[in-house]
C-alpha cells in the first residue's frame, strides 16, 4: 500500500510529496525545498524512517516545483524526471529564478523523460502517467487505479486550476486535459495538488466554477 507524505514549503506554498511503501522505497516528487530549514525537514523525514527515495519525479518544471532538484540529487544521486515537453521551461529555472531575485542552486540535467502510458514503479507499488498539458507545455500527472489517487502538479486545484498566463500555458488545453484525462478515473479519486488541500474529481466536476 502506498503512504503519502506532503509538505507545503516555502513563500509559494507548494505541496511536495513523498511516496513510499512497505518495502520503503520511495519517491520524491516537486522538491519544493528552498532553504535549509525545509531541506533538513524532508531529509530528517526521511532518513527517520527509514526511506529510500529512488526517483525524482517533476510534474512539470515551475520554479517553485524544482527548488530543491539539486539538492537532492546531490544527497541521494538521483537524476531528474519529467515530460520532454517541459525541458524548455526546465532550462529557464535559473534565467526566471533570478528575476525572483531568489538564488537558487541548478537542477541537474534529467536522466530520463516520462510520457503516457508509462509507469512509475517503486518497490511493490506504480503509478501510471497521463499527459495534462495547459498549466505548462509538458504537465503531467500520476494516479494510482487501486487506491484511486492522483498526484496532480498545478493541473487541478481545490476549486480552481492551474494558471495559464505564464509561457507554454495554454487555457483551453489546461480544460481539455482535465474534462477529458482526468475526469474519466473517476468522482472517487482524491487529488492532490501542487498546491493547497486535498480534493476530488467528483467534487471538482460538481463545484469548480471554471469546470461546471
Amino acid at each position: 500500500m502506498i503512504t503519502i507524505k506532503s509538505f507545503t514549503f516555502g513563500h509559494f506554498q507548494e505541496n511536495t510529496y513523498i511516496l513510499s511503501d512497505e518495502t520503503n522505497e520511495c519517491i520524491i516528487i516537486d522538491p519544493g525545498c528552498y532553504d535549509a530549514n525545509e531541506r533538513a525537514e524532508l531529509s530528517n523525514y526521511l532518513d527517520a524512517n527509514d526511506k529510500k527515495p529512488i526517483r525524482l519525479i517533476n510534474t512539470h518544471c515551475h520554479l517553485d516545483h524544482m527548488f530543491g532538484n539539486g539538492f537532492i540529487a546531490r544527497r541521494y544521486n538521483l537524476l531528474p524526471e519529467f515530460n520532454k515537453h517541459d525541458k524548455i521551461v526546465f532550462d529557464s529555472f535559473l534565467t526566471v529564478s533570478a528575476m525572483y531575485n531568489l538564488e537558487v542552486e541548478a537542477s541537474p540535467e534529467p536522466t530520463n523523460y516520462l510520457n503516457e502510458g508509462d509507469k512509475i514503479t517503486f518497490g511493490k507499488s506504480s503509478l501510471e502517467i497521463v499527459f495534462t498539458p495547459g498549466h505548462s507545455p509538458g504537465s503531467i500527472c500520476f494516479y494510482n487505479r487501486e487506491q484511486k489517487f492522483i498526484i496532480g502538479g498545478d493541473v487541478l486545484f481545490y476549486g480552481s486550476i492551474g494558471r495559464t498566463d505564464l509561457p507554454g500555458g495554454h487555457h483551453q488545453m489546461l480544460l481539455d486535459s482535465i474534462k477529458t484525462k482526468l475526469f474519466p478515473l473517476g468522482d472517487d479519486y482524491k487529488v492532490y495538488s501542487g498546491h493547497g488541500p486535498t480534493t476530488t474529481i467528483g467534487f471538482e466536476k460538481n463545484n469548480n466554477p471554471f469546470l461546471v
